[in-house]
């Protein structure tokens, strides 16, 4: 790898201070995106790294200067989809990027992002108390979130795992499934099974349910309790009600991290009473919390998945 330095030069009518961001956040977002180092020469911003990240990151720079100039707004999502546009469009290797290891499978297969949107969600996760991972199906939000949760618990940084959705009935009544009310919500939990599978294995998972270790329960169970030491993951939090969706933020206790997965598009309550419509607008600038929003582009699974969603969307916007 070829380590190379260039420079953007501050124009009279802009500030440096505006440029670097408060606490220097707009720089820091172009440095761990494109893993370059940025500083300050006199009226020069020096920027360093890869020779072909390196033209990324004057670009964005670049751009960030131009927005100031033209009174735009600056912020976390418009550098973030300004370095999107620009890696698609110079061919990047996005591969460099991503060179983010997450956990390993059961079989020994190391789990990572494979898309920017996806990394991004990762390190929300890790850098704070509460993430919420907002997207279509396939983008890994459920599977990452619990590979994340996984490989915390191997590291003894909690004492457990819990697994939670609503069980909303999305067309079918609960009432004439067979069993008892565990088998009855089981098949709600099903995705969630599968995935704690494939990281842990089927034997140790099943052994840390007996043991209490994990837990995977509706979330009308939640109610009344304090999870300390634990990492607790919220998938499906779009059919959360709003009551259900302030009772689980409020349960969070002493080192614990809470991971709220949904997607807005596919609500089986009434849109008004979903927990997750409005949680940004409620819960925006606490520090702590991050909403991170996956896209079309971050789906991982078939590739005609993505074209059933553009399909959708189309139809939705005609229709609206």
């Amino acid at each position: 790898m070829t380590v190379v330095s260039g420079k953007v030069k501050i124009p009279k009518n802009v500030e440096a201070r505006d440029v670097f961001g408060k606490l220097d956040e707009n720089v820091k977002i172009i440095e761990t995106e494109l893993d370059l180092s940025i500083g300050l020469e006199d009226s020069n911003i020096i920027i360093t790294g890869e020779e072909k990240l390196l033209e990324l990151g004057i670009q964005a720079i670049e751009y960030i200067i131009m927005s100031l100039e033209s009174k735009e707004e600056v912020n976390k999502d418009s550098i973030l989809k300004n370095i999107d546009s620009l890696i698609k469009k110079n061919n990047i290797d996005t591969k460099k990027i991503l060179d983010y290891t997450v956990a390993k499978t059961s079989r020994g297969k190391f789990v990572k992002p494979k898309t920017l949107g996806q990394k991004r969600y990762l390190e929300a996760i890790n850098n704070n108390f509460i993430t919420f991972g907002i997207g279509p199906a396939g983008t890994g939000k459920t599977y990452l979130a619990i590979a994340m949760a996984a490989e915390a618990l191997r590291q003894k940084e909690v004492d457990r795992i819990i697994l939670t959705r609503p069980a909303v009935e999305a067309g079918e009544n609960l009432g004439f499934l067979p069993g008892d009310l565990q088998d009855k919500v089981d098949p709600y939990l099903r995705p969630v099974y599968d995935a704690l599978y494939d990281i842990l294995g089927v034997e140790i998972c099943k052994k840390y349910i007996e043991r209490g270790i994990i837990e995977i329960a509706p979330l009308a169970y939640m109610r009344g309790r304090t999870l300390d030491s634990a990492y607790i993951i919220l998938d499906e939090a779009q059919n959360s009600t709003n009551e259900q969706m302030k009772m689980i933020l409020t349960r969070i206790g002493k080192n614990s991290k809470l991971v709220v997965t949904g997607d807005i598009t596919q609500i089986d309550l009434n849109k008004k009473d979903s927990g997750l419509k409005n949680i940004g607008k409620i819960l925006k600038n606490i520090k702590g919390i991050e909403f991170s929003y996956l896209t079309k582009d971050d789906i991982v699974r078939h590739h005609i998945v993505q074209k059933i969603i553009e399909a959708y969307e189309r139809y939705d916007n005609k229709n609206d």
